[in-house]
């Protein structure tokens, strides 16, 4: 599950950095603004990547995804990329848990010697 989760989390990395650029040019808001907030959640996103083993991590990646898609209030394209990666998170925890029991079951199996 990490591995697709923290894939996930550095896609958004970049995707907040680029959102940032955008807000900076076309929203109101000062450029310290835009660029503490983008901060603050690049930092989470890189943060979370080393948590993922951690219990509630995932529930914290669930929040940066509610933000995410929340920042469409700013950049109207968030709104789309924001669900993009909510999707794309779901579908992270849920085929990365799946897999992780199918390696522990391989891993619980007796050897077959032949």
């Amino acid at each position: 599950m990490r591995t697709l989760c923290a894939s996930t989390l550095i896609g958004e990395f970049f995707v907040i950095g680029f959102a940032g650029l955008v807000a900076m040019k076309t929203s109101g808001l000062s450029a310290t603004t835009v660029w503490t907030v983008s901060g603050i959640a690049m930092a989470l996103c890189v943060l979370l990547c080393g948590m993922l083993g951690r219990p509630g991590a995932v529930h914290i990646g669930w929040a940066l995804q509610i933000g995410l898609v929340l920042s469409g209030t700013i950049v109207t394209t968030m709104y789309i990329l924001g669900a993009a990666f909510a999707a794309l998170w779901w579908a992270s925890v849920h085929f990365g848990r799946k897999v992780d029991e199918a390696k522990a079951r391989f891993a619980a199996a007796p050897a077959d010697t032949a």
